[in-house]
C-alpha cells in the first residue's frame, strides 16, 4: 500500500498539515468533509511514493548489473538500454508528481482555515446602453503614403 511507503515530500505534508501522515490518511478515510486539498495531496503523495519506489528499483538493478565484482560476460547492452528508458520514464513521472504536489501545497488555503465561498453581488444594468454615434468619415488623404523626400 502506498501509504506505507515513504516519499520525498512527506516532511512537507506533515509540516503543512500539522499531523503525521498516518493521521492524515486516517482523517481522509473517515471524514466525509475532508478538505479537497488534503484529499488531492494524499493522492499525489501516493502516486509519488509508488513512482519513487520504481526509480529506486531500476537504480538498484542497474547498480547490481554493473557491480565491479560481476562477471563482464553477463552485461547486456539491451538490458541496460531498456533499464535506462524505464528510469527516464520513472524520473519524468516522479518530477511531474513532485511539481504537482508542490504547486498544490503552495496555492492551497492554510489548512486551519476552511475555504468560504465569496458572494459577489450581481450587478444589474441600471441604464440602457445608448447607441454608438455614426462613424466619422476619415479625411480624404488619411492613410495616403507620403512621398519620399530627395535626400
Amino acid at each position: 500500500m502506498s501509504r506505507d511507503r515513504s516519499s520525498s515530500m512527506d516532511g512537507d505534508l506533515q509540516r503543512i498539515f500539522g499531523e503525521p501522515l498516518s493521521a492524515l490518511y486516517e482523517a481522509a478515510a473517515v471524514a466525509r468533509d475532508v478538505s479537497p486539498a488534503l484529499a488531492r495531496a494524499l493522492d499525489l503523495r501516493s502516486f509519488l511514493a509508488l513512482t519513487e519506489e520504481q526509480v529506486a528499483r531500476v537504480r538498484d538493478r542497474v547498480h547490481a548489473d554493473t557491480h565491479p565484482g560481476r562477471d563482464m560476460g553477463e552485461l547486456s547492452a539491451d538490458k541496460l538500454h531498456f533499464d535506462a528508458q524505464w528510469l527516464d520514464a520513472a524520473l519524468d513521472a516522479r518530477d511531474g508528481y513532485r511539481t504537482a504536489l508542490h504547486e498544490l501545497l503552495r496555492t492551497m488555503p492554510p489548512p486551519d482555515r476552511r475555504a468560504v465561498p465569496v458572494r459577489t453581488p450581481q450587478l444589474g444594468a441600471a441604464a440602457a446602453l445608448r447607441p454608438s454615434p455614426a462613424p466619422v468619415p476619415a479625411p480624404a488623404r488619411a492613410g495616403a503614403a507620403r512621398a519620399g523626400r530627395p535626400g
